[in-house]
Order: C-alpha cells, then sequence, then structure tokens
C-alpha cells in the first residue's frame, strides 16, 4: 500500500526543506503521545512542527489502515455509492484520501478538526483529492458534529484522545448523521478493540447492521489476553524512514475497525483473524465465524476450490468458500 500519487507529491513538497532533526524529534514525541494514548488536555498536534512530523510519519500509517477498513466495507456493499461524506476528527484529510479511493462517487465532504496547524495542511491537501466541495469545519467535536445526514460518516483514531462518556455521546451523534455507512478506525491494540467492542454494542442497540469485521452482531467470541485486530502495510518514503530512523523500506500498521450500516444486512463470510500459516499443500486459519464463534480452520489441498481460497487470503481477508451466502 503506498499514499496516492498526489498526495504523495503535496506531502514531499510540504517537507521540502524542513530539517530532519526537527522531524525526527518531533516524530517521536508525537509517537511517544499516540502510544501513551495521553489526555492530558493538548491537542496531541498543536504546532507546525508536530502537524509536519505527523503528515511524514502517521499520515501513510494511518491512510492504509483507513483504506484498509474502508476497501472491507466496500467489498461487502457493492451497491454503495456515497456522494456525501463527513470526517469527525479529520487531521489532514487522511480519511477523506482514503474514502475516494473507494468511493469516487464522493463530490462534497465535510470534515471538523480542532487542531488548526494540521486543518491548515489538511486544507492544502484536500485541493488536491479531486473532491468537488470540500468544507473544513474548526472546534471541538461535541460541539461541533451537529448537521445535515451524510452517505458515509467517518471516525479515524479519535476515541483513543475522548473519555467514555464523550466517546458514547460521539458516537451517538455521528449515528444520527449517518444515512450510509459509519465507519470506525482505532490503533489495533488491547485499548483500541475495547473502545471498538464498546461502540459496536451501542450501534447495534441504536439499530445498525455490522457490515465488518465482525461476519455476525453476537458478542465478541474473544477474550483477553486475546484481542482482534489487524494489519496493513505500507511503503516508506525516503523521508519516512529517515524521520524515523528505520531502514526497512515498508511498516506495519496494526488496526481495529468497525463499519456498521444503515443499508440493511451485509453478506455473512468467515473472517480471517490471524496471519494464515502455510505448509506444503495445507493451510490452518483463525476464522471469525457467522454464527459467532471462532474457530481454527485446517485446509488441505484435497478440498479443492476451498484451498485456492484460503492460498489466496490473507489476515484480515473474508474467507469465501462454496456454499457461502451473500
Amino acid at each position: 500500500m503506498d499514499l496516492p500519487p498526489r498526495l504523495r507529491k503535496a506531502i514531499d513538497a510540504a517537507l521540502e526543506g524542513v530539517p530532519l532533526s526537527d522531524l525526527a524529534s518531533a516524530s517521536d514525541a508525537l509517537s511517544r503521545r499516540y502510544r501513551s494514548e495521553v489526555r492530558d488536555g493538548r491537542l496531541h498536534i498543536s504546532d507546525e512542527r508536530a502537524a509536519l512530523a505527523y503528515l511524514a510519519t502517521r499520515m501513510p500509517a494511518t491512510y492504509a489502515a483507513i483504506h484498509a477498513g474502508f476497501r472491507a466495507a466496500a467489498e461487502l456493499l457493492p451497491a454503495f455509492s456515497p456522494v456525501t461524506a463527513l470526517d469527525a476528527g479529520a487531521g489532514p484529510g487522511t480519511a477523506l484520501w482514503a474514502a475516494r479511493s473507494c468511493w469516487p462517487t464522493i463530490t462534497d465532504a465535510e470534515l471538523i478538526e480542532a487542531s488548526a496547524p494540521i486543518r491548515a495542511w489538511g486544507e492544502k491537501l484536500s485541493a488536491e483529492s479531486g473532491t468537488g466541495n470540500v468544507a473544513w469545519r474548526a472546534g471541538d467535536l461535541l460541539g461541533n458534529s451537529g448537521g445535515p445526514p451524510r452517505d458515509l460518516v467517518m471516525l479515524a483514531y479519535v476515541l483513543d484522545e475522548l473519555a467514555p462518556p464523550d466517546r458514547d455521546a460521539l458516537i451517538g451523534r455521528l449515528w444520527a448523521r449517518t444515512s450510509g455507512v459509519l465507519v470506525i478506525v482505532e490503533p489495533g491494540t488491547p485499548a483500541g478493540w475495547q473502545r471498538i467492542l464498546a461502540a459496536r454494542s451501542q450501534l447495534i442497540d441504536a439499530g445498525a447492521h455490522i457490515v465488518a469485521p465482525c461476519p455476525h452482531h453476537a458478542a465478541c467470541p474473544l477474550s483477553a489476553p486475546d484481542w482482534c485486530h489487524f494489519s496493513a502495510r505500507l511503503a516508506r518514503s525516503r523521508m519516512h524512514r529517515l524521520a524515523k530512523g528505520g531502514d526497512v523500506p515498508w511498516e506495519d500498521e496494526k488496526f481495529i475497525y468497525l463499519a456498521a450500516s444503515r443499508l440493511g444486512p451485509a453478506g455473512r463470510h468467515a473472517r480471517i483473524l490471524a496471519p494464515p500459516q502455510t505448509a506444503s499443500g495445507r493451510v490452518r486459519l483463525k476464522l471469525c465465524q457467522p454464527d459467532g464463534t471462532v474457530s481454527h480452520r485446517l485446509i488441505t489441498r484435497r478440498e479443492g476450490d476451498a484451498y485456492k481460497a484460503a492460498r489466496r487470503s490473507d489476515w484480515g481477508d473474508m474467507l469465501r468458500v462454496a456454499g457461502d451466502r451473500d
């Protein structure tokens, strides 16, 4: 996974001439805040240095994760063609770029972001996204998330910055604005999984259809120390590698997501919950099943089409085999 060429070019232009030492120190400070899930009343991105560090090192990773969540929803809702979108806590507009990649039908977007430095960069970058009308709004999410319904509503990497009562209130407000699909993305940590589970329960109680990743509406069958999460691999630019002090040309972003819909039930197929274990003539899969259970399935070459499907599949994919229903 790589950023769209126009976005990559715009980010490279934004970072041109920025001292590498500034990017590296700001990136390290930003990463520590995110990893520790600091809630001290301050915005994570409070100045220009932090904003540029985010563009260099975090935007590619969050793009890959958000895109994976959108792609999973689009696969199960092939008739969904959103025109209007809302991104709450938009950062530099990452989710809009990912949404446009999956649904180029989007022509009208509303983006809410409290941080002035990252919002300013988002306004510049989103002008290159090809979206016809992009309206940016400043201010607190809870105070500014009201308005008319939107086909697609996005909430990515935001819940970890809010206290639990505020999370519930925000999800309620955003679901009220969702006419089609709401997608929530969080870091792929045990804490991020718990936040997604809480949002899932709230949305099911509100009448939502869970589209992905869960193939059912039953209670999550996993229990600690296990947790549900996925991984998206992204290509690192030269500046990305230098700012993070890494040599590997790629990075794996662990994430968890939830897609909820007002459009009716989606297809039900088992979801692969861990990297497939492959050997000669066999594949072992950990699967979340449509009946609400988790199973470990060994598929051998003798099973023909099921084996071919398993060999093509990866962590986070649905397993489509003969007899599955859509």
